[in-house]
């Protein structure tokens, strides 16, 4: 996929920005590595992949709006050649599980040394799958390879469109204001909110809340702020 003498183009992508800053740090000191671009939410990070298109997006999985598992999903879709490879605080084996059926390569722990960053980027970019040491054990342990294609989380019986209207209700957005994001009508959201209710079995906003956080769709953080 890459000449070994071309430089590994990444984006960047968490919503904190002191987090950022120093993971940039980071790889700015590895050799043959080249930061192309940062974002601090899914959105943001789908349209910079479009304009730049690295070859590695390193991405948290908890931003506001649409997270990097719901990001990476798309970007497997529609940017094939982007390999992504999530930086998560998250150390659990169902998070990097998740991220391997949205569509993410690898999945890296933010405690990670520098040495385990730079191993992860080469063998993401050269086609491989990367998992952290600490995870991949538990992971093949608890979801063994034969049932992991089957498998689904209660958000794969969602459709994309109602795991991001979920996403913005956990996060307090109003029918108009979740409308005003996606650009679509208050009606179209109304519809959507109320088939996830359906599907979830889940019919008022505390409980869908609930659930955003038991599935990872907001940290665990909002909860002690809300």
């Amino acid at each position: 996929m890459n000449n070994p003498l071309k430089a590994i183009r990444v984006m960047l992508a968490d919503d904190h920005t002191l987090v950022r800053a120093g993971i940039r740090a980071l790889l700015e000191k590895l050799p043959g590595v080249e930061v192309v671009g940062e974002a601090g939410d899914g959105r943001e990070v789908l349209n910079l992949v479009k304009l730049h298109r690295p070859d590695v997006v390193l991405m948290d999985i908890s931003m506001p709006g649409l997270n990097g598992l719901e990001a990476a999903t798309r970007m497997a879709r529609e940017f094939p050649d982007v390999r992504v490879l999530i930086l998560s605080m998250h150390n659990n084996e169902e998070y990097a599980w998740r991220a391997l059926k949205a569509g993410a390569v690898g999945y890296l722990l933010k405690k990670a040394a520098t040495a385990e960053l730079e191993t992860a980027l080469q063998q993401v970019v050269h086609g491989e799958i990367y998992l952290s040491r600490e995870i991949s054990t538990r992971l093949v342990k608890k979801f063994p390879l034969q049932g992991i294609a089957d498998r689904k989380s209660p958000l794969e019986e969602l459709t994309g469109r109602q795991r991001e209207i979920l996403q913005l209700i956990a996060e307090g957005q109003n029918t108009k204001g979740i409308a005003e994001i996606l650009k679509v009508s208050p009606k179209t959201v109304e519809y959507h909110r109320m088939k996830l209710m359906d599907c979830l079995n889940i019919h008022n906003v505390p409980g869908l809340v609930r659930f955003a956080l038991r599935v990872g769709l907001l940290p665990q953080e909002k909860l002690a702020a809300g």
